[in-house]
């Protein structure tokens, strides 16, 4: 008798892709392929100071309507705004390019800022004390192994430095 198959391991990319994708296209009219892309897309000058932030679809007013692409709002920091603004043709013929049709016909700049600096969330480590130095070495005396009696003395210096004591 043969044995089911365990499921196999799914990249987490590819389940919040399919996750991010529904939401991003009702709020901002694009993928998330699109933003994953956009380092490549925006070339090495432009990929850290600017970022998709939606695509503008006109109303269409019957569905006789013929397609008319999108207005792609760039979210730029005002020192790149200017290269940005001299890019705008490359940068639609890219994103054109990356959907595989001329989705994209204009680019609106947004000027604000992009990369926001990330918040320290280490934690504060205080300094042991000369009680604290010896209940470690209370608690790591017997043991023998040299290496595991490191990496415990390690542990413990860490976890008392983090508390208060």
């Amino acid at each position: 008798m043969r044995r089911p198959r365990a499921p196999s391991a799914i990249p987490v990319a590819d389940l919040i892709g399919g996750l991010m994708d529904p939401i991003l296209r009702r709020k901002a009219g694009m993928t998330s392929g699109l933003v994953a892309a956009w380092s490549e897309i925006a070339g090495p000058r432009l990929q850290d100071m600017t970022r998709p932030e939606k695509l503008v679809w006109p109303a269409r007013r019957s569905d006789t309507d013929a397609f008319e692409p999108a207005t792609l709002v760039v979210a730029c920091e005002a020192a790149a705004a200017l290269r940005l603004q001299h890019q705008t043709s490359e940068l639609i013929a890219r994103v054109n390019a990356f959907f595989g049709f001329a989705a994209v016909e204009r680019v609106k700049i947004v000027q604000k800022a992009v990369n926001q600096p990330r918040p320290n969330r280490k934690p504060k480590l205080r300094e042991l004390g000369p009680g604290d130095i010896s209940r470690i070495d209370e608690m790591v005396a017997r043991i023998e192994d040299p290496k595991l009696r490191d990496a415990l003395r390690a542990f413990a210096e860490t976890t008392l430095r983090r508390n208060d004591g």
